[in-house]
C-alpha cells in the first residue's frame, strides 16, 4: 500500500495499490448501492467475500443500457453494462473490505443476461465484466465464470453480476 501526504488535519492518507491502478485506468467506482433488507451487499466468510448481484448503475445510480439483449440492445451495449456491474461489485468490495488490496484473487463471476429468445451471446456480454476485473487485478483477476441467459432481471437491467474473491488475510 502506497502512502501519500494529505492536507490539513488528516495528515497521512493510505492509498491502495488497486486504487492507484483504477486511477491509472481512468476508472472511478460508482456507489456502492446496497440491496434492500434483509440482504447484505457483501458476505465475508472463510477467507472469501461474495457480492450480491450488481446491476449496471452509473455514478448517479441510473441503469446503463436497460432492456433485453437481442431485442434492442447490442452485444456491445451488454458488454458495457457488464463492465458497470463489475465496477459496482468493486465498489461493494471496497466498502465492505476497507481496501481492494485485501483481494488476493478473483475466484468466480456469475453473470445473468436478460436475453430475447434465440440470443446466444451471453459469454460475449459477460466478457465486459471479466475483462475489467482482469485489467484491475491483472493475473489475480483471472477467474471461473458462468454466463446465463434469463427472461428478465430486476428493475429492467440488461445484466446482473455477482463476484466471489479470495482474501489475502
Amino acid at each position: 500500500m502506497a502512502r501519500r501526504r494529505g492536507a490539513g488535519l488528516l495528515g497521512t492518507v493510505a492509498v491502495s495499490t488497486i486504487d492507484m491502478r483504477l486511477a491509472a485506468l481512468g476508472l472511478v467506482l460508482p456507489g456502492p448501492y446496497p440491496p434492500h433488507d434483509p440482504l447484505d451487499a457483501l458476505v465475508v466468510h472463510g477467507g472469501r467475500a461474495r457480492t450480491s448481484g450488481q446491476l449496471p448503475r452509473d455514478h448517479d445510480g441510473r441503469l446503463v443500457h436497460p432492456g433485453v439483449l437481442g431485442a434492442g440492445l447490442s452485444v456491445d451495449d451488454g458488454a458495457e453494462a457488464a463492465r458497470w456491474c463489475a465496477l459496482n461489485a468493486l465498489s461493494v468490495l471496497r466498502a465492505g473490505l476497507g481496501s481492494l488490496d485485501r483481494v488476493s484473487r478473483v475466484l468466480t463471476v456469475l453473470g445473468f443476461v436478460a436475453s430475447a429468445p434465440g440470443f446466444e451471446q451471453q459469454p460475449a456480454v459477460v466478457d465486459g465484466a471479466s475483462t475489467l476485473l482482469h485489467d484491475v487485478f491483472r493475473e489475480a483477476g483471472r477467474h471461473s465464470r458462468s454466463a446465463i441467459g434469463v427472461a428478465a432481471l430486476p428493475r429492467g437491467g440488461a445484466v446482473e453480476i455477482e463476484v466471489e474473491v479470495a482474501l489475502a488475510d
